[in-house]
């Protein structure tokens, strides 16, 4: 697989991939299916690298509905978190978001097509809207989850039962917002949405202080969002412009890195974990493109950095390093493995999975 893909189909079409973040040892992703019938599936991949490289999956049961946003917790391998349509209710189909835990599979049940959850909880929105965005685990406790439900971001704390609002867009003519995410630094106390065309960070212990703000950050609406995890104030945005934008949130008025390779949308956008010079895409243009910011990254050495390394090897210089083109369709998810950084798994709508490898030059120029 160093230079090969590996790929697998869903018989169903989907929108929603997540790297099983808190599993350090294998290369697991989970996948979610989007389909109007009612026996949607949540598939559990691992990537088996011993000998001949292969995918083996574990499928489960999802009967809540489609799932437009699929998490997992960083805390515990067995927890995640769906934002799906529910079932219908009459004429009326509304949103909710359900906490799920794997069971134990040490030893599956024979016999059985799909494997169910051990406990599947509906989370409380207490009435403060119906069209859920997406529940990100906060990144310190795990106890703490935020959901951007409307215009809101409420704030559960499972341990205490409590659910309180800790950002609101009054104004009724401005449009929802469209996601969000925690940041893993400032001591897990900054929320990040994102509103039409601009990005706000909010501070959860006082409510609707915004910490900062990138107004239009993007010429139409921003898809994502991802934190640097190696630099405190860097985070990367994707927009309906086909732009990939890296900001430095102690000065927004214009973006330290950007790029325009997308020729449509861009849905996914994600920091490498270890490595953040490098960059992952995707877009409507069927498209995953990999792309180097070593300038702004946490391993920059200044701007006049000489592009030959110490051991007479060619740096990696900014710029886009690789387009994957193995897509046929819109491509919504792009995730870095959580246990290999050189490993990533991209999603289209047509239920194609993706998993890819860095390739082995670029690899090389990184570590050498």
């Amino acid at each position: 697989m160093e230079e090969g893909i590996l790929i697998y189909g869903l018989e169903f079409q989907a929108r929603a991939l997540v790297s099983q973040l808190a599993e350090n040892n294998e290369i697991r992703f989970f996948i979610a299916t989007q389909s109007l019938k009612p026996n949607n599936q949540i598939h559990l991949l691992e990537v088996n690298e011993d000998g001949e490289a292969a995918i083996k999956s574990r499928i489960f049961a999802h009967p809540h509905g489609e799932v437009w946003k699929l998490n997992s917790s960083p805390h515990d391998a067995n927890l995640l978190v769906s934002c799906c349509n529910s079932s219908q209710q009459g004429s009326n189909v509304f949103m909710q978001t359900v906490l799920l835990r794997l069971p134990d599979m040490d030893s599956p049940p024979e016999g059985e097509e799909f494997l169910t959850f051990k406990d599947a909880e509906v989370l409380p929105l207490d009435g403060h809207g119906s069209e859920v965005k997406t529940t990100e685990f906060h990144p310190a406790d795990g106890h703490i989850l935020a959901t951007v439900v409307d215009r809101k971001v409420l704030l559960m704390n499972r341990a205490e039962s409590q659910t309180r609002v800790v950002a609101e867009i009054n104004s009724k003519n401005c449009p929802k917002l469209t996601g969000g995410k925690w940041s893993q630094h400032h001591q897990g106390n900054q929320f990040i949405t994102l509103h039409d065309c601009s990005v706000r960070s909010y501070d959860i212990r006082d409510v609707n202080h915004a910490a900062w703000t990138i107004e239009d950050a993007h010429a139409q609406l921003v898809r994502d969002i991802d934190c640097n995890p190696n630099k405190q104030c860097h985070i990367v945005t994707g927009g309906d412009d086909g732009c990939i934008k890296i900001w430095d949130s102690r000065s927004t008025k214009e973006a330290v890195f950007m790029r325009s390779d997308h020729s449509h949308w861009v849905w996914s956008v994600k920091f490498n974990t270890f490595h953040d010079q490098l960059v992952l895409s995707s877009s409507s243009d069927s498209k995953v493109l990999l792309t180097c910011a070593s300038s702004v990254s946490s391993e920059a050495h200044g701007e006049e950095m000489p592009s030959i390394s110490d051991s007479g090897r060619e740096r990696l210089q900014d710029g886009l390093l690789q387009t994957f083109e193995q897509h046929e369709d819109s491509v919504y998810c792009v995730e870095w493995s959580s246990a290999d950084p050189w490993t990533f798994a991209s999603l289209s709508y047509d239920g194609r999975v993706i998993v890819s490898k860095v390739p082995r030059q670029y690899k090389y120029q990184i570590l050498l």
